[in-house]
């Protein structure tokens, strides 16, 4: 790569004033209805005028941006009137992801966002050919792993670690989109279309819901989920299309999207574990869904990769397995918290339900409501059962292979596993109600995903034991 300083692609001429043109867009819709209501030339004038601004300021952004990696930095140069240098030490770079849009994939080019683990000191490359804008992300990611920064982690590697040469992981199957109407998304765009709908100026009288207006309703409704489920099936495509998973020199790379193709790379160094997540919904289909856990970078939504969109589960569970090195943290069996554990979730669970049921049967006693709730007095204990014995069930944990896997929840199973070496500190949480039953919550702080990994009630014994055997020499000193 030349330390000169150079330009984004010409062709970027092509998109920067088309950019500047859709932000000033309602600024041209009032000059054009200012121009038609003027008289004369005048008007032409003010609509003409009105264009030119916005494509002279997508040029002249092209023309006042240059970049160049130079003595071990990477350097962006940018502005007119206010100028602003970014620099970023190659050794800080944490990771370099490339995008590129529709229009920019017509014109072969891409962006390069470099990721220096501060948001304030990211580089954006805007507008690069997608040849050299690949060779710049290989060059980067691979001068920043030889030279890691002081407070860096050692690159260090074992038996299990995932071998250095290019290997293809996971490919999207379309047929996996199956499962997007089961996601947060899918529900998302069904409350948004039923609000749109209830803000229809409907009117309908309760004389008037004979058969025939009945089967209208049912229709309606299988409408309505079959447009959701068109929806958020088009969604997972377009987002996911042509998703590709690899491993190459102790890098993973991530591809994805159709109309805005993204790329996604980390080093082994940084990603510290995963975490396999199961809403009740996708667990009901069998799915789930995988994210890494990523360390030394910082910002909303840096710290976790998606590496699996919804997808089967065993197909979730075998790319962990090769993320990891190693399938035991994945689907191995876990250690269970004993029975004070179960009786506090089955407490929890079954109050509220129990509480629910008493307010609907003095209702039905006192007023004349209907029948629905002595449906409501007799499911909620149902439903609050069944909640205890779910959560009972997926609570457990363990230490294996040198990671520290933590599993609890419900509505959403949530399976994390987290290197010991990642650990940079430990936190014993209680209640009142904990104590009594000689249960506490174990917290293991990382730098990463969402900072923590919670081992909720487990006995106190267990948890010093887990901490002790995960990180010897952060507990001896307290240990002694």
């Amino acid at each position: 790569m030349s330390e000169d300083w150079q330009r984004l692609d010409r062709r970027m001429l092509l998109v920067h004033p088309v950019r500047e043109l859709l932000r000033f867009l309602p600024v041209l819709i009032g000059v054009v209805a200012f121009g038609s209501a003027s008289s004369g030339g005048l008007g032409l004038r003010w609509e003409l005028l009105g264009v030119l601004v916005p494509v002279v300021l997508g040029v002249l952004r092209w023309l006042t941006t240059s970049y160049r990696v130079h003595e071990g930095r990477v350097e962006l140069r940018r502005g007119l009137l206010q100028r602003h240098l970014l620099a970023a030490r190659i050794d800080r770079v944490r990771t370099v992801d490339t995008s590129a849009s529709l229009i920019q994939q017509v014109l072969d080019l891409a962006t390069v966002r470099i990721g220096t683990g501060a948001s304030e000191a990211d580089l954006d490359l805007d507008g690069l050919r997608a040849g050299p804008a690949r060779e710049l992300r290989a060059q980067l990611l691979r001068e920043s792993s030889a030279t890691p920064a002081p407070e860096d982690e050692p690159h260090e590697t074992d038996a299990g670690s995932p071998p250095s040469h290019a290997v293809p992981v996971l490919r999207l199957d379309p047929t996996w989109a199956r499962y997007a109407p089961l996601t947060s998304t899918g529900l998302a765009i069904a409350g948004a279309l039923l609000a749109g709908l209830s803000q229809l100026p409907l009117r309908l009288d309760v004389s008037d819901l004979a058969v025939a207006g009945l089967a209208l309703a049912g229709l309606l409704l299988v409408g309505l989920a079959v447009l959701v489920s068109a929806l958020a099936v088009g969604g997972y495509l377009l987002t996911n299309w042509g998703l590709t998973l690899t491993h190459e020199h102790g890098t993973w790379h991530l591809r994805r999207g159709l109309t805005t193709t993204r790329e996604t790379s980390v080093d082994d160094a940084r990603l510290a574990g995963v975490s396999l997540a199961q809403p009740v919904n996708l667990r009901l289909a069998g799915a789930a869904r995988l994210s890494s856990i990523v360390t030394g970078l910082d910002g909303d939504g840096q710290t976790q990769m998606e590496l699996v969109p919804p997808a089967p589960r065993r197909v979730v569970e075998g790319v962990a397995g090769q993320v990891l090195g190693d399938p035991a943290p994945v689907t191995g069996a876990l250690v269970g918290h004993g029975p004070a554990a179960v009786r506090r979730r089955w407490v929890r669970a079954l109050a509220p339900a129990l509480l629910v049921s008493l307010a609907a049967v003095v209702l039905l006693a006192r007023t004349d409501l209907g029948a629905w709730l002595l449906a409501v007095a007799v499911l909620a204990p149902v439903a609050g059962a069944a909640l205890a014995l779910d959560r009972s069930r997926t609570l457990g944990h363990a230490l294996v292979g040198g990671r520290l896997v933590a599993r609890s929840g419900s509505l959403t199973c949530r399976r994390d596993v987290l290197g010991v070496e990642h650990v940079i500190g430990w936190t014993l949480e209680d209640s009142w109600f904990q104590r009594r039953a000689g249960l506490t919550t174990l917290v293991a702080t990382t730098a990463g995903g969402r900072q923590r990994v919670v081992v909720p009630d487990v006995p106190e014994d267990e948890a010093l034991r887990v901490a002790a055997g995960a990180t010897p020499d952060l507990l001896a000193q307290f240990l002694g």
